[in-house]
């Protein structure tokens, strides 16, 4: 029987890798296709190290006829924020996000760079939306896609602030320099363009803002111990009984974040796939509340315990 779960146990975590590992690489694709179809042939700038990779790459064909892809900008300007990622967000944070890092960099190679559509406002509304789908699917997944999003993602850990909200204003830079270099009307699309794409990543990932989920199930003894090992979460137990039914049960209370919310299903998932999970937008909190830094700090003090014993 142990070893039918383990085996179970097993599969799950191969498929979630699978599906991490595909999204990780559609969500470089959807980059590069948007930089390549849009923002380029239109002189719109994206978001982030992207940003900076086109706008050196365009400023050295312009100014030095010296013409390099985006895409090996992309790769070079990464190394040095995938090691502070590595270092201050997490391994498989980090992992996953240099996945997408070489689908991009490969992708926008790759792709043949030609212009869509000539309006410069339709490539900067869809530049930013496709850009804003690739990196929000990707912080969805709990990595992201490089550069200055793993600055975001540091901020955000620390300070709460939203995402999007943290890469507009890091932008500013990436405008001001494309409104001298390309002309006004350059940065005024790119400030359209990094404002869809701030919505878009707004509406997929919000890591900033609280759930509260409630879990009716009968399998608390084997839920519990796994949610607090894994997200290092409080969990308040209701004793229910069911209307239908008549069976007692358990209702679970657990407030987590956005950012926590596909962990959270796979771990429900996993444990009771019966399980009924109702999910309710958290306003505002009060209490000990544990941010990142707190759960790592937890979660390695439990693990050196657990080698004690």
């Amino acid at each position: 029987m142990g070893n039918k779960n383990g085996g179970s146990n097993m599969e799950i975590r191969i498929s979630d890798e699978v599906k991490r590992i595909a999204v990780a690489v559609l969500a470089g694709v959807v980059l590069a296709v948007g930089l390549n179809f849009f923002m380029i042939p239109g002189n719109i700038f994206a978001s982030g190290f992207n940003g900076i990779a086109q706008l050196l790459s365009s400023i050295l064909n312009k100014m030095f006829q010296i013409k390099i892809d985006t895409g090996y900008f992309i790769l070079l300007l990464n190394i040095p924020v995938g090691i502070l990622g590595w270092l201050k967000v997490g391994r498989n944070f980090t992992y996953y996000s240099v996945v997408t890092i070489i689908s991009t960099t490969f992708f926008a190679i790759v792709i043949p760079v030609q212009r869509f559509t000539p309006d410069p406002l339709m490539s900067g509304l869809f530049g930013g939306v496709l850009t804003g789908v690739g990196i929000g699917a990707a912080l969805r997944y709990g990595f992201s896609t490089g550069g200055m999003d793993i600055i975001a993602v540091i901020i955000n850990k620390t300070t709460g602030k939203s995402v999007g909200f943290v890469m507009l204003i890091i932008n500013m830079f990436i405008i001001l320099t494309a409104g001298f270099f390309f002309g006004w009307q350059s940065a005024l699309y790119t400030i359209i363009s990094n404002y869809a794409m701030t919505r878009v990543i707004d509406g997929i990932h919000t890591s900033h803002q609280k759930l509260t989920a409630f879990v009716v199930t009968n399998r608390s003894k084997n839920i519990i111990p796994v949610l607090r090992r894994s997200l290092v979460r409080g969990v308040t137990i209701m004793p229910s009984k069911g209307g239908y039914s008549g069976e007692d049960s358990q209702v679970l209370m657990i407030v987590i974040t956005r950012y926590e919310l596909y962990h959270f299903k796979q771990i429900i998932n996993q444990e009771d796939p019966t399980a009924f999970v109702n999910f309710v937008n958290t306003s505002d909190i009060a209490g000990n509340f544990f941010d990142e830094d707190q759960q790592a700090k937890i979660s390695a003090r439990a693990a050196q315990l657990n080698k004690k014993r």
